[in-house]
């Protein structure tokens, strides 16, 4: 067995049971309508700016960079295509190629990505697909 395929499925076994990576007000909403037209593809959680954003679990950052329309975005490979997008945030505290452990602080919150309000955009994909993060956090 492949350390990517256990990876995937021990990231797989957390559905229902993840931290999300900030408290605060969630205010965008997966698969609502955005200003734009488009839709979320994620969930927004208004904070107030600098607070510590974790990883929600074990992985490798595969991307930490400004990125326009997101600001700063940092992206966590969990192996077996699971990979969680973490954008707008104040600063980034991690570099890719860097090993996370879940619960380490990989950004703090901001507005980097042209919103006016302070918070984390988040994100969790399989394969490219979004998925509802909600149906991952504990209830």
């Amino acid at each position: 067995m492949d350390d990517a395929s256990s990876s995937g499925r021990a990231f797989a076994s957390l559905q229902g049971k993840l931290k999300l990576p900030v408290r605060g007000e969630l205010a965008g909403k997966f698969g609502t309508p955005r200003a734009e037209g488009m839709t979320w593809k994620g969930v927004f959680i208004r904070t107030a700016a600098g607070q510590a954003a974790r990883a929600v679990a074990d992985g490798r950052v595969v991307y930490a960079d400004w990125l326009r329309g997101f600001g700063n975005m940092l992206i966590v490979d969990h192996g077996g295509g699971y990979m969680t997008v973490y954008g707008g945030g104040e600063a980034l505290m991690k570099s890719t190629g860097d090993k996370v452990r879940a619960g380490d602080t990989v950004a703090t919150t901001g507005a980097s990505g042209g919103g006016s309000d302070n918070g984390l955009y988040f994100e969790i994909r399989h394969l490219g697909r979004p998925l509802n993060p909600m149906s991952w956090a504990q209830s």
